[in-house]
């Protein structure tokens, strides 16, 4: 960017107000380098920047955008429900259709309470299962992202049966050792873990498919031992499905795996990029929430209408017959069109799609561990995002962030992508 760019002018001034300029870190480029682009407006599969350059989105707001930006039905969705009020502090009947509609969705859903983030409904779930149970450990997955609670912002031990260290600031390790972590997509473990310890563990919460270490699905031997373990040793499964849920299948990654967790913690699609997430589970767990039971959880702009709307609205759209058989087919044609461009510059590259998600690594082959996922190359990763933010198109600002492809990404825009990957592959 030259000297003049209005970005570089907007981050300079929102150092002085914001901390690092950003309201959520990984905005900031830290982990690329370089000024993050300030986004003006948004169409279809792009957005434009303070210096009005066109950029082909694939973060799509972290994932919300599956329908794409600004889809007029969404717009006006919005609209008409803002004419009505912004908010009420009291129930509304969308909050019922939108309740609803997530239990037929995913069956496995009875009761659903809706939130207004997903860090809100994964803190929430675990407070519910540890109210259930009456247990206080929690089984978390090292490279999993839960949300900002203190409990989950952990890391593992110094070996298999020790409680986890905080990863951040301010988190007490008293919080902390109620916290186990272990290696993802690593059964064996599990079995040791729940064979010292099950009779403590309240609940296991896992992303079926991660996508805050890239994306990296489960295998489904890890899957399956979870829910077999928990089962077994009176333990609640959490699905979290804040990424996955409604993005990788329209029942949730659940339906991939043909998996039934006991809660699932759902967020971004169900919002169509206004904040709404929700947790829900089995009519006895969810029982045990306020005003019904003795879990408290409240939230004031939980439900919001106006977010609701947005929300109804995608759920809707991505109803539509071949929606995720179109969104499957291009999130593959976009990593198997990198992974030949890569090939074809000589580049040690590859790249993996499940539904609308998709993770690109430089390295020979797809991780499947979170420890195979950090030996891929950063540094290689870190050009390659320059390289293709030069040519119009932008990923996420991490090597260890999934992307996202949304039903506006046609194949005039694939292809585009696909010609800027080429030009860039030669710059490395």
């Amino acid at each position: 960017m030259t000297p003049s760019s209005k970005n570089d002018t907007l981050f300079a001034r929102a150092q002085i107000s914001t901390p690092g300029g950003v309201n959520s870190p990984v905005r900031a480029f830290r982990s690329v380098g370089g000024t993050p682009r300030f986004i003006t407006r948004a169409l279809g599969p792009c957005f434009w920047d303070a210096d009005d350059k066109r950029y082909i989105d694939y973060i799509g707001s972290w994932g919300p955008a599956i329908v794409g930006h600004a889809h007029p039905q969404v717009i006006r969705a919005v609209q008409e429900a803002a004419t009505r009020g912004l908010s009420f502090g009291a129930p509304t009947e969308g909050e019922i259709e939108m309740a609803e509609e997530i239990c037929r969705l995913m069956p496995s859903i009875q009761q659903v309470r809706l939130v207004s983030s997903g860090t809100e409904a994964a803190m929430s779930a675990l407070r519910l299962a540890r109210g259930a149970t009456g247990r206080d450990t929690i089984v978390k997955f090292e490279g999993c992202y839960h949300g900002h609670a203190d409990s989950l912002l952990v890391k593992a031990g110094s070996g298999l049966l020790t409680f986890g260290n905080p990863t951040s600031a301010g988190v007490p390790e008293d919080f902390a050792k109620h916290t186990l972590v272990l290696d993802y997509n690593n059964p064996q473990q599990l079995e040791e873990v729940f064979k010292t310890s099950g009779d403590s563990i309240a609940c296991v919460i896992v992303e079926p498919v991660a996508g805050n270490m890239n994306l990296l699905p489960a295998t489904p031997e890890f899957l399956q031992t979870m829910r077999r373990l928990c089962t077994q040793y009176g333990a609640l499964l959490i699905f979290d499905e804040v990424m996955s849920g409604f993005r990788v299948a329209l029942g949730g990654a659940q339906s991939l795996y043909g998996i039934v967790p006991d809660l699932t913690v759902l967020g971004k699609v169900i919002g169509g990029g206004l904040p709404v997430a929700a947790f829900g589970g089995r009519a006895d767990l969810m029982g045990n929430l306020a005003p019904l039971g003795p879990v408290y959880q409240a939230g004031t702009l939980s439900g919001n209408p106006v977010a609701v709307a947005a929300g109804m609205s995608t759920l809707k759209l991505i109803q539509a017959p071949g929606f995720y058989t179109s969104l499957g087919a291009q999130t593959a044609k976009l990593t198997k069109g990198l992974s030949e461009a890569a090939q074809l510059a000589g580049i040690s590259f590859c790249a993996n799609s499940v539904g609308g998600m998709f993770g690109l690594y430089f390295a020979k082959k797809v991780p499947t561990t979170y420890t195979e996922m950090m030996a891929c190359d950063k540094l290689k990763f870190n050009a390659f995002f320059h390289a293709m933010l030069e040519q119009g198109v932008y990923l996420a600002p991490s090597a260890f962030e999934a992307g996202f492809v949304s039903a506006q990404h046609d194949d005039a825009t694939i292809d585009a992508t696909l010609a800027a990957a080429r030009a860039s592959f030669a710059q490395l």
